[in-house]
């Protein structure tokens, strides 16, 4: 359902970029469940976060260089229940290789973040799930999930409006992000996904995607019905590790204060 259609400069180069990327061969894998740690975090009382290594991005300033490894390990101390890791390499200095290293060194769900448009993108790097933007994937999106599925991975679909959500979910979407940041001026807006929350089906895992800044907005997203946020910049932009578990604390107890 590729549409392009008023997207921003910044997101069609990241398109062009990913489509002269090639896959390798075929990866399978034995996922951790994102769902089961959503779940226990907020059962422990904590936000269930996906915290977000993220170098950099057409929305920020500057490279953080620090050892991926370091900055999950300081996101999972801090309490992450998942951590994203980027493997986009021209826009947002991401790499395979440094998932690959992050799984190997924590214990919770990896979630692939990256422009996965067909089926052998799937091919390049084992995690627990990997997301998929219905927006622009080129093949049809029920076979991207069911091959994605077939590998063993769990599928993040990420939609910004009804009409995407209802797409979504026709292909079979279980874990659902709406992204509160709109592609064709790069704002975000927490309302986006207020919107679209109510018709999100209960059975759904429902992820809230971009302009988590705060633990109140943390609460507003939990409050209108998100299984957990996926939280970057909050997190990222700042400075050494120490930070980092900081700043994924102050954002994971903000359960304990609703």
């Amino acid at each position: 359902m590729t549409s392009e259609t008023g997207v921003a400069p910044a997101v069609a180069s990241i398109l062009e970029a990913a489509r002269e990327r090639a896959g390798g061969e075929r990866v399978s894998v034995e996922a951790r469940s994102l769902p089961d740690a959503l779940a226990a975090a907020a059962d422990d009382g904590r936000t269930p976060v996906i915290a977000e290594v993220k170098p950099t991005s057409p929305t920020t300033d500057g490279t953080r260089r620090d050892d991926p490894v370091d900055l999950a390990e300081a996101m999972v101390d801090g309490g992450a229940a998942a951590i994203s890791v980027l493997t986009e390499p021209t826009h947002f200095g991401g790499s395979p290789e440094a998932l690959t290293r992050v799984r190997e060194a924590v214990d919770v769900p990896v979630l692939r973040k990256d422009f996965v448009l067909r089926e052998e993108h799937l091919d390049v790097v084992e995690a627990d799930l990997l997301l998929l933007i219905a927006r622009f994937v080129e093949d049809d999106l029920a076979a991207l999930l069911a091959a994605a599925r077939e590998r063993g991975f769990q599928v993040l679909v990420e939609v910004h409006d009804a009409g995407e959500l209802e797409a979504a979910l026709e292909a079979g979407a279980e874990i659902v992000g709406v992204n509160n940041r709109d592609l064709a001026k790069l704002e975000v807006d927490l309302e986006t996904f207020e919107t679209v929350a109510p018709h999100v089906p209960d059975d759904v895992t429902l992820i809230a995607e971009s302009g988590v800044s705060s633990p109140a907005d943390a609460r507003r997203m939990r409050e209108a019905g998100a299984d957990g946020l996926l939280v970057g910049s909050a997190i990222m932009d700042h400075g050494d590790d120490s930070d980092v578990t900081a700043n994924t604390r102050r954002l994971t107890r903000s359960e304990r204060h609703t």
